[in-house]
């Protein structure tokens, strides 16, 4: 693969996933809506605003490309950082609670379990995964340790854990796939049930398989989910890249035309698809309203400055 074509799929995953993200946000709790519907409405904004998704994304790509690879503490105090800048980015309870206990001098790696008895398994560090899916995308065990220890800073549950790592190795799949090449899902599906350990993924993922031809988006959201649980929201994600896999906008909006927990399953989607087709997929007229876009893309360039 050139070197335009790599450094195009680190742009891609990251201003996906600020794409989804944006698109996503004002469609959030709701029951379903028509792609068409949420086109307009993203057309008719004059910014497309992100959420504590990207912004999350965002630190966890300044992490890695100050530190040049993965600290915890460090990449811990970047999200704290963030979040004290900008608390209205529609941060859960969680967070805003782990970083005040962190101020407090609990351990950046320990203050999870403190709240929550096993951890937390909810998608939010799925979600803000692509930079560790791109900058990993030739190091499988690399990657499913970083996101491990990435997502133990604020979802420790194991159930959790491996909601980020499936979605950071789907991102790396991506990168390394020639989008000018015959694309095979069935191939890439059976990759990710190899890499998963736990039962209740390999079972989603069989489920997406099972649902490839399904036109009844209200059956795909009964068997796969559109919830906050990274169980209920990952393999979404990947089912609706692998339904629109030539067609960024295509999946992002089907996707986020689920309903649910659109903003993060538009995000997670957006990341993967970009990752896939690169930076030149998404469509100008939303990438040019993304808000901060420059700033992302600037980092995207780091990350790749850092893999290479």
């Amino acid at each position: 693969m050139d070197e335009g074509t790599l450094k195009s799929k680190f742009l891609g995953s990251l201003i996906g996933t600020g794409v989804g993200d944006a698109v996503g946000a004002a469609f959030e709790g709701s029951f379903r809506a028509e792609p068409e519907e949420i086109e307009a409405v993203a057309d008719r904004r004059q910014v497309l605003t992100y959420t504590d998704d990207t912004h999350m994304m965002i630190g966890i790509a300044e992490s890695l490309v100050e530190n040049e690879g993965f600290d915890g503490e460090r990449m811990a105090h970047t999200f704290m950082k963030n979040y004290e800048r900008e608390p209205w980015r529609g941060y859960g309870p969680g967070p805003p609670r782990i970083f005040r206990l962190m101020r407090a001098g609990e351990a950046w790696d320990k203050v999870t379990e403190r709240l929550y008895r096993g951890g937390s398994y909810g998608n939010g560090s799925a979600m803000r995964i692509a930079p560790v899916g791109v900058l990993y995308h030739d190091d499988l065990a690399k990657l499913r340790e970083v996101a491990h220890k990435s997502s133990q800073i604020t979802h420790s549950h194991e159930l959790g854990k491996e909601g980020a790592a499936l979605q950071a190795y789907a991102i790396a799949l991506a990168v390394n796939l020639e989008p000018s090449e015959v694309f095979e899902p069935k191939e890439f599906l059976a990759k990710l049930s190899e890499f998963v350990h736990h039962e209740v993924y390999k079972q989603k993922l069989a489920n997406v398989g099972i649902l490839s031809t399904e036109i009844d988006r209200a059956k795909v959201v009964a068997e796969l989910g559109n919830g906050i649980e990274a169980f209920n929201s990952v393999p979404t994600a990947i089912y609706s890249f692998l339904s629109h896999p030539r067609s960024f906008s295509e999946a992002v909006l089907y996707a986020i035309s689920l309903g649910g927990d659109t903003d993060t399953i538009g995000a997670m989607t957006g990341a993967i698809s970009g990752a896939y087709l690169g930076i030149g997929s998404v469509s100008d007229k939303w990438r040019v309203k993304l808000e901060n876009r420059l700033y992302i893309e600037e980092l995207a360039e780091k990350l790749y400055e850092v893999w290479g």
